[in-house]
């Protein structure tokens, strides 16, 4: 390497340093989060009493969906739902709403309630949880993605909230010569579009989780951790039950900027769902974070 090489990439190395200084130094306090989708049959029967249940078994934070203006999140207004938090020792640092209506026809009534909720809750961050097939055809439907998320981004920027994108396993499927999750990562604003890593479906969809953290470090500030099943992968099981191996990728996940580590569960098999997240929140304090 010669001079004007080396200084170069200390240039570049310097000025990652200065705009991600946490790389390498990630914690989490032992602190680990629950998307409550986990729990979507109990919530609507006792919205209080799954919380405080989401508490003993060890939870820090919750990650919530499915909030609408109307029906709030199982009928609390997010100020009720926040107090609720509050009062068991939690928090709540990003949330999953849909955006269906904004990428169908532009509209932004949905997302100006998501921010509103969004404020009155303390959470940070607004995830865009899924996007339908009618919405990711062509290449050129790929282009408009990236387009719109970084129009998104810019307006919950602007309103000191952040945007993040959470996958599942169709981003990787081939739509012509590229596939969703490559063009999210290359054509959308680092400092507009965030991702929240769900681990399981990575795996599923036989990628190397720590090769894409390794190769995009400080895109990624959130992941879900779920175990695969050992004799069915289609299935979730307990972490450090199934087959992937979390003691490598967590450590990976923590270099690359992640802060928030989040249990989703989206099956149980043939054991009770606050045993299961208990065990899993045991598991992931001793021996993951």
């Amino acid at each position: 390497m010669n001079r004007k090489q080396f200084l170069k990439q200390a240039g570049l190395l310097s000025a990652g340093m200065l705009t991600m200084p946490y790389f390498g130094t990630a914690k989490s306090n032992n602190i680990v989060g629950l998307q409550l989708y986990s729990l979507r049959d109990q919530l609507p029967i006792d919205v209080k009493g799954v919380i405080a249940k989401v508490a003993a078994a060890g939870y820090g934070e919750v990650e919530t969906f499915g909030y609408t203006k109307a029906k709030g999140f199982w009928g609390l207004g997010p100020k009720e739902f926040s107090d609720l938090l509050n009062s068991n020792g939690l928090k709540t640092p990003s949330g999953h709403y849909g955006m269906e209506q904004y990428f169908t026809n532009g509209s932004t009534d949905e997302l100006k309630n998501y921010i509103e909720a969004a404020h009155l809750t303390g959470q940070n961050y607004i995830v865009c949880p899924h996007l339908g097939e009618e919405y990711r055809k062509t290449p050129e439907d790929l282009k408009n993605i990236a387009i719109k998320l970084n129009n998104i981004g810019a307006i919950l920027k602007s309103e000191g909230l952040k945007l993040a994108y959470h996958n599942h396993n169709f981003e990787f499927l081939p739509v012509g010569n590229t596939n969703l999750y490559d063009v999210i990562l290359n054509e959308t604003d680092p400092e507009l579009v965030y991702l929240e890593m769900d681990l399981y479906w990575v795996v599923r969809a036989r990628r190397d989780p720590i090769e894409i953290l390794n190769q995009h470090r400080g895109r990624f500030t959130m992941v879900h951790i779920k175990d695969m099943d050992k004799k069915t992968p289609a299935l979730n099981t307990e972490i450090g039950a199934g087959t992937i191996d979390f003691k490598k990728i967590i450590p990976a996940a923590k270099k690359a900027g992640v802060m928030h580590f989040i249990l989703e569960q989206e099956n149980y098999i043939h054991i009770d769902p606050y045993e299961s997240i208990t065990r899993s929140a045991t598991y992931m304090k001793n021996n993951l974070l």
